[in-house]
């Protein structure tokens, strides 16, 4: 219980600090980079990754499986078996780096394809002066964002082969290694290969840039979306676009040249003058660096004849480089889905960039506690985490031309790739947003939340990685309720959000404040009782609490907490006095009990805990509220009247120990 504790505020001194910063990665499985590289180097010595072995294991777990078909005569070589003169990068990574294999994570490598368009992003996740050549020690090194803060990978360059060939992403230079050692610090994070099957680019480009990722589906109403494309391109946001098809159709070309199931940049958004009237045209570009759209306001058509030949000159650039304009109202009507990846303020290192703000919040749920599923379940979706933001001024020029505060919302669970490896499903995931007024300071906004409607929250809840939501909000204050679907399930997540104005967000409760006792409890003494030890603690409590409240008096060890939090004079008893004190404690003790246990089963559901210990005096955090039901609350999630005496005495010790 202690050491959960002191391991909480450890975290929180980490963070306070700047770690998990991009400048401050952490080093991902505590290896750090240059120590192992220096190792390596005085013993002569080609580093070897214990933690992400060359091994069956790494590649996955069923259809990349030890006994898979599709694993057989897999054997790991380094480069510089595979070639005479390998390079880490050969003039620059470009989307010819990117080459799939065997594996499904086209995803993947279509993000790592857009990541190359943008070279601050790029030097980010690639750091600089990795070589074959000089102090060379077979060890290289990636930083990823993973779920709210940025990593170090460090790997070693022993890549899974077959006949002599790379057996995943490898470069169309056959010399070029840098994709498919970044693919490898992707499978490490995610505990294989084969988990990073199937996916959303969308992910890749949060985790290589830290940002929140939304999408819009273009059949549904698009009549803000230009406006609002033209502001995430002021935002520095990366956008990418793809037409839907049927797996057959996957990379086949339409009559304008455009490729289904394909991963287009969008790389502008502008208005031009033509014919007296105001067009808006979007720039696109094909990642293959050819095959361009050969319709209406392509590169050289009669459109552009149209146009001021000053204007014209801003936008045109006419040459077979994969990139071309269209009318916003073609690309509609072309496209399927649009995606745009908003970043972080430190992302950006440009004065000149319009920045977002920014809030992130990590978190758990935990069943008993704080695992209380939807609104489906009223009684126990109040002990979900909640924030609180606020927000004072409105947008400027709002894209939708509705004044408001724009605001989005994203909910990220934990481990998501990982669970599959042990045949566990994620979680359903999504998130509510209420109205409140006033200064919040209840832990749990109970009587607020089930007497009105949310106003807003996510369309649905969902098992993918991530949920997000862009809002329009008036000014006031609201409350974030993060939740799974089910309740009962337990599991980790970080919730951020975006505003374009200044806000102020904040964890509901606060951290665990001393607990004061009220005045006026009536004095009930046993004054013939001199002495009162430990036999005497145990049948006392059967005689007050009467028959509503299940206990066959308190435990033994439960009496020894009292005896330790209340002897002065270490004589292993109570005196008289002492005695007095611990009477009003049981007094009080009992009152926030009854009062809880709702159904008058004469135990306490788990959920209760946090009002009950309120009532008794503590105020506390959700991750150590998490910790004592772990430690008091039986497989059925309920609390007895001795479990609970005896963690509030406990918890009086260690507040009395530490402040």
């Amino acid at each position: 219980f202690k050491t959960s504790i002191s391991l909480i505020q450890t975290q929180r001194q980490d963070r306070g600090e700047g770690l998990g910063t991009n400048e401050k990665a952490i080093p991902f499985n505590k290896q750090d980079y240059q120590t192992l590289k220096q190792e390596c180097l005085a013993k002569k010595t080609l580093f070897c990754d214990p933690t992400f072995p060359a091994e069956s294991a790494s590649l996955g777990y069923n259809e990349l499986g030890p006994q898979s078909s599709q694993t057989r005569g897999v054997q790991w070589k380094r480069p510089k078996e595979l070639c005479s003169n390998p390079q880490f990068i050969v003039d620059g990574a470009t989307r010819t780096d990117i080459c799939q294999g065997a594996l499904g994570d086209c995803w993947l490598l279509a993000a790592i394809a857009s990541l190359t368009l943008e070279k601050e992003f790029l030097e980010r996740v690639v750091p600089h002066g990795q070589s074959f050549k000089e102090n060379y020690a077979g060890i290289f090194h990636f930083q990823l964002w993973q779920c709210g803060e940025w990593v170090d990978v460090v790997i070693d360059d022993r890549l899974p082969t077959r006949n002599g060939r790379l057996l995943f992403v490898q470069s169309a230079e056959g010399s070029e290694f840098w994709s498919a050692l970044l693919e490898k610090a992707y499978a490490k994070v995610n505990g294989s290969y084969e988990a990073l099957t199937g996916g959303l680019a969308n992910e890749g480009f949060e985790d290589f840039t830290g940002g929140i990722a939304e999408s819009y589906d273009l059949s549904k109403d698009s009549s803000h979306l230009f406006k609002l494309m033209q502001k995430a391109l002021t935002l520095r946001s990366l956008m990418g676009c793809a037409i839907s098809t049927s797996s057959q159709e996957i990379e086949a070309k339409t009559s304008l040249k455009l490729v289904k199931g394909h991963a287009y940049s969008v790389t502008g958004a502008k208005e031009v003058h033509s014919h007296g009237r105001l067009v808006q045209l979007v720039r696109l570009r094909n990642p293959w660096g050819q095959v361009e759209w050969t319709g209406p306001w392509s590169d050289n058509s009669k459109e552009w004849n149209s146009v001021q030949p000053e204007e014209k000159a801003k936008l045109v650039h006419s040459a077979e480089d994969g990139e071309f304009w269209m009318a916003y109202s073609d690309f509609i009507q072309n496209f399927s889905w649009l995606e745009i990846c908003n970043q972080t303020p430190d992302a950006l290192s440009s004065d000149t960039v319009s920045r977002w703000k920014f809030s992130q919040f990590e978190g758990d749920w935990r069943v008993g506690s704080t695992a209380g599923g939807c609104l489906n379940n009223p009684v126990s979706f109040c002990s979900n985490p909640q924030y609180v933001i606020k927000m004072e001024e409105e947008d400027d020029d709002p894209y939708d031309g509705k004044d408001g505060c724009t605001i989005l919302v994203g909910l990220m669970q934990k481990d998501f790739r990982k669970v599959n490896r042990f045949g566990q499903n994620p979680n359903a995931i999504g998130f509510t947003i209420y109205k409140v007024t006033g200064y919040i300071q209840s832990v749990i906004l109970r009587d607020v939340l089930l007497r009105q409607r949310p106003i807003a929250g996510c369309k649905g809840f969902t098992s993918m990685r991530e949920v997000s939501e862009r809002f329009k909000l008036p000014t006031g204050e609201y409350v974030i309720i993060p939740s799974t679907f089910e309740p009962n399930r337990n599991g980790s997540f970080v919730l951020r959000v975006f505003t374009e104005k200044e806000a102020v967000a904040r964890f509901v409760q606060s951290v665990f404040s001393i607990f004061q006792f009220k005045k006026g409890y009536n004095m009930r003494l046993y004054r013939k009782l001199l002495e009162i030890g430990i036999l005497c603690l145990q049948c006392s409590v059967v005689f007050y609490t009467g028959t509503d409240v299940k206990t066959d008096g308190f435990s033994m060890e439960t009496c020894r907490l009292i005896i330790s939090l209340l002897d002065k004079d270490g004589s292993g008893k109570l005196g008289l006095m002492e005695f007095q004190i611990l009477w009003i404690k049981i007094q009080k003790y009992l009152e926030a009990f009854k009062k809880h246990d709702t159904d008058n089963s004469g135990t306490m559901s788990s959920y209760e805990m946090r009002d009950a210990m309120k009532e008794a005096g503590f105020q506390l955090n959700n991750e150590v509220l998490q910790v004592i039901i772990s430690r008091y609350a039986n497989q059925q999630c309920t609390v007895d009247f001795d479990s609970f005496v005896g963690c509030l005495i406990h918890l009086e010790m260690l507040f009395r120990k530490f402040y």
